[in-house]
């Protein structure tokens, strides 16, 4: 055998950080079957380290029910999917089998989580075909870091075949679920010869779908509002040369609100009858689970969840961050704190505050969650702007930053804020003024994302005369709740348990891939096709859109990594379920195609036209480009 081990990485970056950890004397760079891969001198050993690039194998149906045209989508439910290769993995499965015939021992080294696992046992399906004697050790590591990796290698376990079922039983509900209504709805606008291009369908998915429900839900909500007028006394009054306002609501009663109004625009004077200021104190953040990371990155820094999560993907593989898929917001007692905290005594504009924190030491925050797989998301190497500004672009620094300051955030001390009331009264009608400052800035030293405004109010007392320097009515419409923003749409999902802490960015993703919503200014809209879309299938077979049907299939797909349930049982379970709802959905599908088909060419005539205006943009850049590299040409 050329190897006493294979060392098998879910990404070629850990691969080649396994290769630059563990090698005694440095690392020689091959190729397997046109795959890098890594060879190195390990405990007197030679061992191969490769990467791949997340699954290799996935399900599909045997090749003649993959025929829209002459299968009908309800027999999807009757066939049982079947192993083939992902798109694109074809020279990684064939470099895992040529490798299987070169060692005795393969260190699966895939990301510690339950999707990692499965990945794990793909390349166990592949590799054990081949050469059925072969070792399988499964090394578990939270951080691409030299300590990690050598603990990982030194501590192997066996792989958790559980876990990897639950994945599996999930990729084959989601083929059958999505691919039968999918071609359900496709194929009914089609036969009615719809305006849907070719390669075009209108896809349903088992998260996909709730996902699209929670946000039309939201605008059927805004759209059900009923505005109402009320009116607002506003007076600016002053005291010693400080200027602030004070106002109260008069309700809806317009004439009512004039009279008080010409009442009180001629009096010069306010009296104070409460003066109340309360110090109280805000927590610092708890550790950063994944949800939290990707709503926070969307809230603060304008990154899409999506995007932030494979910028930390990135940071991850090459050593800056732990990994970023996780659940826990309780550190571990075996992470050093200190350690790392000490990393960052001389970062930025935080080292000072941190040098104070080590020096007087600290109590670190904690949630509630754990997944007993790995710690809250924290950085694991100190970085500057420029260095990875310079490597891996501007974004990769501000998740990074965000990463970094959250994790000293949550080892600072609390910050102080003082809340600021004053009550006056101006001819006998009450107003109000609330003020807010920062006593004592504690976390927000080096956490400014979540910095309350300061709006101090001058200190008053009971008593104390104000000037009035002018008073206004104002009328003012109440407002319907704003559109869903990706972090209240990712808070929704986790309470109703659709998609994981690994796809819930996917789902996202992939409803405005498919044109159901857009994201604008952080809020997700939903589109006509959209909506259109989950207000006839609520008409119809509402089970179809509501997130607790998901939660269901979760909770029961949960019991199967526990051993609680077979995975047969839950698939063949589901399958029934849905089976059901198919029907419903068929027996009036001719109302649903009716309600899609008028959106349906609007949509695409609108793309149709955003596509010819972006061809005539570019057409225009290039032949400025060409005309400028001409005249420059020329004057050489």
């Amino acid at each position: 055998m050329p190897y006493d081990a294979v060392i098998v990485a879910e990404k070629p970056a850990v691969a080649l950080a396994f290769a630059r950890y563990l090698a005694e004397t440095g690392y020689k760079t091959v190729y397997v079957d046109g795959v890098k891969a890594f060879l190195f001198r390990y405990k007197g050993g030679d061992y191969l380290s490769i990467g791949l690039v997340g699954h290799v194998l996935d399900f599909d149906f045997p090749r003649e029910y993959n025929k829209w045209d002459s299968v009908e989508p309800k027999q999807l439910f009757f066939v049982n999917p079947i192993w083939v290769v992902r798109e694109g993995s074809y020279k990684y499965v064939k470099a895992l089998k040529t490798l299987a015939n070169q060692t005795s021992t393969v260190i699966l080294a895939l990301d510690a989580d339950v999707e990692g696992e499965g990945i794990a046992f793909e390349v166990i399906k592949i590799m054990s075909q081949v050469n059925p004697s072969l070792e399988f050790k499964r090394v578990w590591f939270s951080a691409v870091t030299k300590s990690d990796i050598l603990a990982a290698v030194n501590k192997p376990r066996a792989p958790n075949e559980l876990w990897a079922k639950k994945v599996f039983a999930r990729m084959m509900l989601d083929l059958t679920i999505g691919a039968s209504f999918t071609r359900l709805l496709t194929l009914s606008v089609q036969r009615r010869k719809s305006q849907l291009p070719s390669g075009k369908f209108l896809s349903y998915g088992p998260c996909q779908t709730p996902v699209l429900y929670l946000v039309v839900k939201r605008e059927l909500e805004r759209e059900q509002y009923k505005k109402k007028k009320y009116y607002v006394l506003i007076a600016e009054l002053e005291v010693d040369g400080e200027i602030f306002s004070a106002s109260v609501n008069l309700g809806e009663d317009k004439e009512k609100a004039i009279k008080i109004y010409e009442k009180l625009k001629e009096v010069k004077h306010a009296t104070v009858t409460s003066a109340e200021a309360v110090i109280v104190d805000v927590n610092p953040p708890i550790p950063l689970n994944t949800i939290d990371f990707e709503s926070r990155a969307s809230s603060f820094l304008n990154i899409r969840p999506k995007e932030a999560l494979a910028i930390a993907e990135k940071l991850y593989q090459y050593g800056y961050i732990s990994y970023p898929r996780t659940e826990t917001t309780i550190y571990p007692p075996t992470l050093n704190l200190n350690t790392l905290a000490s990393m960052f005594t001389n970062w930025e504009d935080a080292g000072w505050y941190v040098s104070k924190l080590l020096t007087k030491g600290f109590t670190p925050t904690h949630g509630r969650e754990d997944d007993k797989a790995h710690p809250p998301i924290h950085p694991t190497r100190a970085a500057t702007r420029t260095q990875l500004e310079r490597h891996m672009g501007s974004k990769a620094w501000l998740i990074y930053e965000l990463v970094a300051r959250h994790f000293i955030a949550t080892l600072s001390e609390k910050a102080q804020v003082e809340r600021q009331k004053i009550l006056v009264s101006l001819a006998g009608v009450e107003l109000q003024a609330e003020g807010r400052r920062i006593v004592y800035p504690g976390f927000y030293y080096v956490y400014p994302y979540a910095k309350p405004e300061e709006k101090p109010l001058p200190y008053l007392v009971e008593g104390d005369v104000l000037d009035v320097r002018n008073i206004n009515l104002e009328e003012r419409t109440t407002q319907p709740p704003p559109y869903l923003s990706e972090s209240e749409l990712l808070a929704l999902m986790k309470r109703y348990g659709i998609g994981t802490d690994a796809t819930m960015q996917d789902h996202i993703h992939t409803n405005i891939e498919r044109k159901y919503f857009v994201v604008r200014q952080k809020r997700c809209i939903p589109t006509p096709l959209g909506r259109t879309l989950i207000v006839s299938l609520l008409e119809v077979e509402p089970r179809l859109v509501l997130p607790e049907i998901r939660g269901r299939m979760e909770a029961q797909l949960a019991r199967i990594a526990t051993g609680e349930r077979d995975p047969s049982e839950v698939v063949d379970e589901m399958k029934q379920l849905f089976l059901e709802y198919y029907e419903n959905l068929a027996s009036k599908i001719d109302y649903v195609s009716e309600k899609l088909l008028p959106v349906i060419a609007e949509v695409y005539r609108q793309a149709s036209e955003d596509k010819s205006r972006k061809n005539s943009r570019n057409r225009t850049n290039h032949r400025r480009t060409f005309s400028r590299y001409l005249r420059k040409k020329g004057q050489k």
